[in-house]
């Protein structure tokens, strides 16, 4: 994973990764995600994953397209969509 070592120093957790404490007041605001059909296509990426994706992005300031996905929090398009639909929530 590229990070600039200035902004995350040796020994301390990245700011993008949620904690268990904080997640559980964040996932109580969010909304529930209902399937209208049966499963089909792709699994959805976990609500608490694609947060850390979206503040990835924020604390990086790189652009959505470029979150890599290696780190696992889906495509920054993924996120980005996800971001929206928690807005219009």
């Amino acid at each position: 994973m590229i990070v600039d070592h200035e902004r995350v120093r040796k020994g301390e957790q990245p700011p993008w990764i949620v904690s268990d404490d904080l997640w559980a007041r964040i996932e109580p605001l969010l909304p529930r995600w209902e399937y209208a059909l049966p499963k089909l296509g792709r699994k959805r990426i976990p609500d608490r994953l694609v947060l850390q994706g979206i503040l990835f992005v924020l604390h990086t300031g790189i652009q959505w397209e470029f979150l890599p996905q290696e780190l696992g929090f889906g495509s920054g398009m993924t996120c980005w969509r996800r971001l929206a639909e928690w807005n219009e929530a």
